[in-house]
């Protein structure tokens, strides 16, 4: 699915005027996007590459530059000349860090219904669904 494809689904972004309390919905979009950042099991990857794996939590451009610069300024990822390295290789435990559930979902990589969904449980919140090869896809697995 290319990046206009995506385009036409609609936008998951929390509602900004709404919140808990605590956190803005737009705070915890980039703490969920800067702990999937913290999680990826690769070595380096493209700017792009790395922008598909945010857009499985944001759409919203200023959002995703959030991300970016939030999980930099953590140490968490180095950027320079369109490459980015995680700093911190936590790695996603499929036995403990997903949670597999049946039922109607959408997969937040590509789109497809999926009747078993995979949900990683990070600190900040649940991410997915997503089917059994797109988790890989989105950690780095694949």
């Amino acid at each position: 699915m290319t990046r206009d494809d995506r385009a036409d689904r609609p936008a998951r972004d929390p509602d900004p005027s709404s919140t808990d309390g605590a956190h803005t919905p737009i705070e915890e979009t980039v703490e969920l996007g800067v702990q999937l950042l913290a999680h990826l099991e690769q070595e380096k990857l493209t700017l792009k590459e790395t922008i598909d794996r945010i857009e499985t939590i944001t759409t919203d451009p200023a959002i995703t530059r959030d991300i970016l610069d939030t999980a930099e300024m953590r140490g968490v990822i180095d950027r320079e000349d369109g490459i980015v390295r995680p700093r911190r290789m936590a790695f996603v435990s499929f036995e403990a860090d997903v949670t597999v559930r049946e039922g109607a979902f959408t997969c937040r990589r590509c789109g497809a219904d999926i009747s078993v969904g995979h949900f990683i449980e990070f600190e900040a919140g649940e991410h997915g669904p997503f089917g059994s090869s797109c988790i890989r896809k989105v950690t780095g697995r694949e």
